[in-house]
């Protein structure tokens, strides 16, 4: 059975969540302010304060902190970001440098998005970057897939390579990638938006949804 996602007709609300400094939230908020992307962040969460919270408030979007530590055990924590989430109404959630692991609750009412620095299976987890330089790899890139129960485990959206230049080094390699990651999702956030999606199995395929799918 495959799951689909028809093409959007208007405006489309997203939730960003993030971590950290926000560099992938800020390429969102640039592409949004646009009327012609048709995309709107509805709200920005985070498990912290930082600075990507301090992003939205500039760009006048509403924020919302959901910590762990609030809250007695991980499933707690997971229903709560999840009510939270509900009352958003996103079309899908995107996951932009956010650094917990998404629980069963958000995950069954969500379709959720996330980008990796590397090609997806390879590498997968914290140093993805680190971990290819190390395996001397000639090229790498970055993935952007949907999240499932798994580490970097979910169907591939789209991915982009870059190349490995002999002199690398992980923050030199990690800059180049950080330049194709913002570039990507801002584009599979648009065509997830307004051109829809069918996930058969392992696979996404992009565009309206077709009929002869069961």
């Amino acid at each position: 059975m495959a799951s689909e996602v028809p093409p959007a007709s208007g405006p489309v609300d997203i939730v960003v969540l993030v971590s950290g400094s926000g560099t992938l939230l800020q390429a969102l908020i640039d592409a949004a302010g646009d009327p012609a992307y048709g995309v709107r962040i509805a709200a920005v969460g985070s498990d912290r304060p930082c600075s990507g919270l301090d992003r939205a408030e500039r760009a006048g979007i509403p924020l919302f902190i959901c910590a762990p530590a609030e809250f007695p055990s991980r499933g707690e924590w997971d229903a709560a970001l999840a009510e939270r989430l509900r009352e958003v109404r996103p079309r899908f959630v995107v996951s932009a440098g956010f650094m917990r692991i998404l629980g069963e609750r958000v995950l069954s009412e969500q379709t959720v998005i996330n980008t990796h620095p590397a090609l997806l299976p390879s590498f997968p987890g914290a140093h993805g970057v680190r971990d290819a330089l190390a395996y001397g790899v000639k090229v790498t890139g970055t993935t952007c897939h949907l999240v499932d129960a798994g580490i970097d485990t979910g169907p591939v959206i789209d991915q982009r390579v870059v190349a490995v230049a002999e002199d690398d080094t992980e923050e030199s390699l990690h800059e180049r990638i950080k330049v194709q990651e913002r570039a990507m999702l801002v584009d599979v956030v648009r065509r997830l938006a307004h051109g829809g999606f069918t996930v058969e199995g392992h696979r996404v395929r992009l565009g309206p949804p077709s009929s002869s799918v069961q």
